[in-house]
């Protein structure tokens, strides 16, 4: 028995509920501890934990003492902006329903990570291509890179904060309630964190400046020929890596000044991030605006020449060319800004169309402008047709060489056995040349060449 424990008294066991660990506790006792210093936590406050009069820790219900391990109540640790994220999608809801709810979080979060590998992967070959084959430089793919470029940084650096997350909350519980303690993760260093989040943001805005520099160079190419020139590009680098930048220093500066909680967290629910928000906003309804004016074009100038039938089909393949615009030009983020509903049922519906969408978005973007582009692929092909010719040049050339040397080999060999069996005439009078090997190689490599 540990020391301190009266032998005649009930005690729930030492227990580890995945986050921290819970020391024995006489039986009717609620204890507490520290709350783990995890995002939407505040470490200065305290969760608790209630032992059973049976000796098994309660759950989440007082008396209920079915669950194996119990319930660790951690929603006294909530921030202000997490207490708000739980009345608004847990609090009324019957266990079924809230289990619903944590069940879709964690599966859209597994969505989110694979979409933004594969995501980064697709950019980044897309990226390659466009760089390494010169027939594919051009204004148009130009535009391109700079926008995988963003899509790149912006990827790597949300996958680089889940994997902060998912080691801070993974070493959380080992520091709890320590004022020193830290899990070494980017999350637990100051400034660091806030430098991650800001640079997250800014190239978030890039993207979208790159979206509506794709905007408009579509949309100029085919609605404005007024505007098919040579592009500026000085002006589309001011407006894609430049203006973004004004507009996420003035919403750290507000962070900074009013947001007081580790590492800035809840900042997409304060009114601070319209700053960024609405520049992102215009910059999608300007594209929307492009598009439905690509779509009006198209339709005007295929009505010109075609029959009824003719006609519709183009008008149809048309508008479905035009409605493949939308994960390039980010309209697709719209969904995001959609307020999500409080039933687990259209909570989970928008939830996975609206985070596949933009998790996948650099996917989609990536293969329909360049593993689905003709130009693209009509390269590649003629690459591969190049490689494939060189090899087989290569394997004929060596399979000759191999030949001319075993028949070397043969016939140098074959009159030494020859003259211990006596039967070097008939070699000789065979080949003709007295043994002389250099016709019996072209001889014998013509009759394979042709055949015979």
């Amino acid at each position: 028995m540990t020391i301190g424990f009266i032998a005649e008294e009930v005690y729930c066991n030492a227990t580890w509920d995945t986050i921290l660990c819970w020391p024995a506790a006489k039986a009717g006792v609620t204890i507490r501890l520290p709350c783990p210093p995890l995002p939407g936590l505040d470490p200065e406050k305290f969760g608790y934990r209630t032992c059973g009069s049976n000796g098994r820790w309660e759950g989440r219900f007082p008396g209920d003492t079915s669950m194996p391990i119990g319930f660790s109540n951690y929603t006294t640790c909530y921030t202000p902006e997490s207490m708000d994220i739980y009345n608004k999608f847990f609090l009324n809801k019957t266990p079924a329903q809230a289990q619903m709810m944590k069940d879709t979080i964690s599966a859209v979060r597994t969505m989110e990570v694979v979409g933004l590998w594969v995501s980064l992967v697709s950019c980044l070959l897309a990226l390659f291509i466009f760089f390494y084959f010169r027939s594919l430089r051009c204004h148009r793919t130009r535009i391109h890179r700079n926008l995988f470029v963003s899509i790149i940084v912006q990827v790597f650096i949300r996958l680089l904060a889940y994997v902060d997350n998912y080691i801070a909350r993974a070493q959380g519980g080992e520091i709890a309630g320590s004022p020193s303690g830290s899990s070494g993760a980017i999350y637990d260093t100051p400034v660091l964190c806030e430098i991650q989040y800001a640079l997250l943001e800014y190239t978030k805005t890039v993207q979208f400046m790159w979206m509506l520099i794709e905007g408009m160079y579509l949309h100029n190419q085919i609605a404005v020929s007024v505007f098919s020139k040579k592009p500026n590009y000085v002006v589309f680098y001011c407006m894609g890596w430049g203006v973004p930048i004004p507009l996420t220093v003035a919403w750290c500066v507000t962070q900074a000044l009013t947001n007081k909680n580790k590492c800035w967290y809840g900042y997409y629910d304060r009114t601070t991030i319209w700053i960024i928000e609405v520049p992102r906003i215009l910059i999608m309804a300007v594209n929307l605006g492009f598009l439905l004016n690509i779509i009006r074009v198209l339709v005007l100038k295929l009505q010109d020449s075609h029959t009824n039938e003719a006609q519709f089909i183009k008008v149809r393949k048309a508008i479905k060319a035009a409605l493949f615009l939308l994960p390039l030009l980010g309209i697709t983020n719209f969904l995001v800004m959609i307020p999500p509903a409080q039933d687990p049922v259209k909570f989970a519906i928008w939830a996975y169309t609206s985070h596949f969408l933009v998790c996948y978005q650099g996917f989609i973007i990536s293969l329909l402008y360049c593993f689905l582009n003709g130009e693209v692929q009509n390269t590649l092909k003629k690459r591969w047709d190049r490689f494939r010719q060189r090899r087989m040049v290569h394997n004929s050339s060596f399979r000759r060489l191999s030949r001319s040397f075993s028949v070397f080999t043969s016939f140098t060999e074959v009159p030494h056995s020859a003259h211990q069996n006596n039967r070097g005439p008939q070699i000789a009078s065979v080949n003709g040349v007295n043994g002389n090997a250099v016709p019996l190689l072209r001889d014998i490599l013509s009759r394979q060449e042709s055949g015979v």
